[in-house]
């Protein structure tokens, strides 16, 4: 399956690189992931996220209707769930994910040489504490947690098929889509 794969720390703008690439290129659409926390002010269900009842995650672990999943931050859930992937292929379009590091490294395995993995790389742990200090407020504890996920991370950087570093939003981008010509025209 064809497949173009934003992973990285948070807060490396893989999630803004990804809207920009959804805006200009309509081969591509948003693959939707589940999860277990709340959705935030701003998120839509089911267009952001499908946010699940710790119960109700069970229930697609038990009848195998995960891709994969993984638990996260303070202990929340994620995943892909397979009729996502179904939702995707009866549009004929490619799906984008955004995803952490581990559940793209599942992700890839799953889907095979069709996936194109991208691993945003920030310019520096301190711009990227900077970045996430302005996204929204966030437990201090939260943050570490993501600050010290985000070191670990950079160090998995190259099992990714590409290496992007986002030190400028519009460099990033023009190099995001060079790599989209070469593989998905």
């Amino acid at each position: 399956m064809k497949a173009l794969l934003l992973t990285g720390p948070s807060g490396s703008g893989k999630t803004t690189l990804a809207q920009l690439i959804l805006e200009k290129y309509p081969q591509f659409v948003f693959s939707v992931s589940a999860t277990t926390r709340s959705p935030r002010p701003n998120e839509v269900p089911g267009k952001d996220y499908y946010f699940l009842t710790e119960a109700e995650f069970d229930q697609e672990i038990e009848r195998n209707g995960f891709v994969e999943w993984e638990r996260l931050y303070s202990g929340y859930r994620y995943g892909t769930l397979y009729r996502e992937l179904e939702r995707i292929q009866a549009l004929s379009q490619v799906p984008l994910f955004v995803k952490d590091v581990k559940g793209t490294l599942n992700l890839q395995k799953k889907l095979g040489e069709g996936a194109i993995s991208v691993f945003v790389l920030p310019p520096s742990l301190q711009v990227l504490r900077e970045r996430l200090l302005q996204r929204s407020p966030e437990p201090p504890a939260d943050l570490e947690e993501r600050l010290a996920r985000a070191e670990f991370e950079i160090q998995l950087a190259p099992a990714f098929s590409f290496l992007l570093y986002n030190d400028d939003l519009d460099k990033a981008l023009r190099r995001l889509e060079h790599l989209i010509q070469r593989h998905f025209s």
